[in-house]
């Protein structure tokens, strides 16, 4: 990997990170498009870390709060009750289905998902449902003509049942084209929530699972000389730096606009994808990954 696609991809994954488009997708995209070797699972786990680290420092307030709580309430039963505690043990909760299948499927992850028609599929797929649940969270907040506005749940309404069902949605995000916050957050206003609340959970949720998978993938790496750290790491502070402004733009974004355009932008691009496919322009497989 030279240092000007280290450069590319890590503003691919600062930019594409919290956007609802899937930022492996976009990685795997930028690669095949572009003629270089797949920069494997592995490279995009660990430039996550960069972005991650982005919702560490935007979200510091809350999450130096949702810790010290949840610390004091493993010894102090009247804070178990405070809604910061309890966040911490559902942010807890909904990170269990990730980390179990993407150690179950991990040879999966690094291999057959990331065939450009899986990968296309989801783009549209999801595309869809995000759509959809847009569509129903733009009707309960506008009502119509015959129907009062509904309203919608906040975090505070939060239990360890919608929780697991964020994990859930959150692990289908092990598919490269299915997007990481596209899922948890169409997820969340399919259940009812508002879409703030949902995109600040999403991000929140996001944490051990990246942070977790970044490290474990880091670990491997040690262990291999399949990685240039050079490329890697410059690429990891690139997806930092964009992914800051991206996040304190997309905040902004989601409390008062609609999904609709990344929902086009998916499908577009997914058709697109599969019609270069078809046509033999690219090929479904990854070139050998790049170190």
């Amino acid at each position: 990997m030279s240092w000007f696609e280290s450069l590319v991809l890590g503003l691919v994954q600062g930019l594409t990170e919290f956007l609802p488009v899937s930022s492996s997708a976009h990685l795997r995209l930028t690669a095949a498009f572009s003629g270089w070797k797949d920069p494997g699972a592995a490279f995009t786990a660990i430039t996550q870390i960069g972005t991650e680290a982005a919702v560490l420092i935007y979200f510091r307030k809350d999450i130096g709060r949702i810790i010290s709580a949840w610390c004091r309430s493993l010894f102090d039963k009247a804070m178990r009750s405070d809604h910061d505690a309890q966040m911490g043990w559902l942010v807890i909760v909904g990170s269990i289905p990730i980390g179990v299948l993407g150690l179950t499927l991990k040879d999966q992850i690094e291999g057959p998902f990331r065939d450009l028609r899986v990968t296309a599929t989801m783009l549209i797929v999801v595309g869809i449902v995000i759509g959809i649940a847009d569509r129903l969270a733009d009707r309960d907040e506008k009502g119509g003509r015959h129907r009062a506005p509904k309203q919608r749940k906040a975090l505070e309404d939060l239990g360890v049942k919608d929780g697991l069902i964020y994990g859930f949605c959150q692990a289908c995000a092990l598919v490269p084209g299915v997007s990481r916050s596209g899922a948890t957050i169409s997820g969340g206003l399919f259940m009812g929530y508002k879409r703030e609340a949902a995109a600040r959970y999403s991000f929140l949720l996001a944490m051990p699972a990246v942070l977790a998978s970044g490290l474990f993938e880091t670990k491997d790496a040690l262990e291999s000389d399949h990685v240039l750290w050079g490329p890697t790491l410059f690429a990891t502070a690139i997806a930092f730096a964009s992914g800051y402004a991206v996040i304190a733009w997309f905040m902004k974004f989601i409390s008062t606009k609609s999904f609709m355009p990344f929902v086009y932008y998916r499908v577009a691009l997914g058709i697109v994808v599969i019609g270069l496919v078809a046509t033999g322009v690219l090929s479904p497989h990854a070139a050998e990954s790049a170190g």
